[in-house]
């Protein structure tokens, strides 16, 4: 009877020691050995069992040319942080829409926007929008709460915008076509991105306080300074978004080699624009190098985990509950979702696709939902569908991520309350992204169909 419940037991006390502040990657590693030693003490795997599971580490991960794509991404968005571009385009874009209700704000999300498509990096997003914006903002009197929300829920485009870390990694977890997941989360990203805008048009025009625009119109001098600006900050991140994309778009490029391609972009940019010194490069590999470091830490306790899960059954136990025929397919869909929704107010998103997609994905590809959506197309539904509930992990608390980011970078210039008054309404336009792209499911697949096929 214990060992029927084994996986349960296991799953539940990841959930627990998760709780307990340790770095996530130690937790994972440390709850499969544990459950490794009373798997052998049972009888429940052998010996020999655990040479596979480092032979799944190896070639799932350190011999997995997708992977390649994910430190080269990194380097990509560390890159474009140091070479001023995104200064120089915010600069421009606040200027052009100062007179446009919320202007400013509608200049962080387009400039979220961009950056989303070029780095796909939420940290460095939200950090250079609240040092570049924020203060800028303030000063023309926003109200906190819309300029931080703005701000927090802008840099977590890249999340779901391509290039992605998080669409690389969920496509190798669920060994489908990066490049078919990158079209299919284009659109739906765009469409997220456009609530914003409307919703910040609409609040400002309602309550003009929240957002004042500027009543004096641009000279001629300030006009031709901000087609410099522009020009300088608009075309180089274009360019760059165009190799990287293109080239997937095109077929001329595997995701991975895109990458390589984006990186290279950045360097030149960087250099091009002489922002970049022997000392600054070494930092941004330096700070590249933490953050890959820590991303493959916790695919090695992951895979490790849900190595043991599976072995122990709990595929098969996930399984039993369903063929009872007491959840149809919508049922099951609303479950996950709802799960994934509640595990983002505690977890980041690397944890919960690392757990949740190899436990749940050979699940979802057994669903059938009729005409609604194909059953060779569920799966990349059904990813999209999580990528964009995913995105709101980093703005739920008490763990969202990007409100730490936005706290931190900005110190005292707001309050926390400001910031989590400030998410709320960009929360709910995600879960309205979402429900739209459950309800119209070609939102997500007809760019890739239309393309591949």
């Amino acid at each position: 009877m214990f060992a029927e419940w084994l996986p349960i037991i296991m799953f539940v006390s990841l959930a627990l020691f998760i709780f307990s502040g340790l770095p996530v990657a130690v937790v994972l590693g440390g709850v499969s050995l544990v459950f490794a030693g009373i798997g052998l003490a049972m009888g429940e795997i052998r010996f020999v069992h655990l040479p596979l599971l480092i032979n799944r580490i190896f070639s799932g991960i350190v011999a997995n040319p997708v992977m390649v794509a994910v430190p080269m991404f990194v380097v990509m968005g560390t890159l474009l942080e140091k070479s001023g571009i995104a200064e120089d385009l915010l600069d421009g874009l606040q200027t052009l829409m100062r007179r446009v209700p919320g202007g400013l704000a509608l200049s962080v999300t387009l400039m979220g926007t961009i950056l989303a498509a070029s780095t796909g990096i939420i940290g460095a997003s939200i950090a250079m929008l609240t040092l570049l914006a924020l203060p800028m903002m303030l000063r023309n009197n926003y109200a906190p709460s819309l300029a931080t929300g703005t701000i927090a829920a802008s840099g977590t485009l890249g999340i779901l915008i391509p290039p992605s870390i998080m669409l690389v990694i969920m496509g190798d977890l669920l060994t489908i076509s990066v490049g078919k997941l990158f079209m299919a989360a284009l659109v739906p990203g765009l469409i997220l991105s456009g609530l914003y805008l409307v919703y910040i048009v609409t609040i400002s025009f309602m309550r003009p306080k929240l957002a004042p625009r500027a009543s004096t119109p641009l000279t001629d001098d300030e006009k031709r300074a901000l087609a410099r600006k522009l020009a300088s900050g608009f075309i180089p991140p274009a360019l760059l978004i165009g190799l990287v994309l293109g080239s997937i778009l095109g077929g001329w490029a595997t995701p991975t080699e895109a990458a390589g391609v984006g990186a290279l972009g950045a360097l030149a940019l960087a250099l091009f624009r002489r922002r970049l010194s022997l000392p600054g490069l070494n930092q941004v590999l330096g700070r590249s190098l933490t953050t890959v470091s820590m991303i493959f830490f916790i695919f090695v306790g992951a895979t490790a985990f849900s190595y043991l899960f599976r072995r122990f059954g709990g595929e098969e136990l996930v399984l039993s509950l369903i063929d009872t025929g007491v959840l149809g397919p919508w049922s099951i869909l609303g479950i996950l979702m709802l799960m994934v929704f509640v595990m983002g107010f505690f977890f980041d998103w690397i944890e919960i696709t690392l757990i949740v997609l190899p436990i749940f994905a050979p699940i979802v590809q057994l669903l059938d939902f009729g005409d609604h959506v194909a059953s060779v197309d569920t799966v990349y539904w059904f990813a999209i569908l999580v990528a964009i509930n995913l995105q709101t992990s980093f703005l739920t608390p008490p763990f969202g991520f990007a409100l730490f980011y936005t706290k931190g970078t900005a110190r005292d210039l707001v309050t926390i309350g400001d910031i989590y008054r400030g998410i709320v309404p960009f929360v709910l336009l995600q879960l309205i992204a979402l429900a739209l792209v459950l309800e119209f499911p070609n939102l997500a697949l007809w760019l890739p169909n239309r393309l591949f096929n």
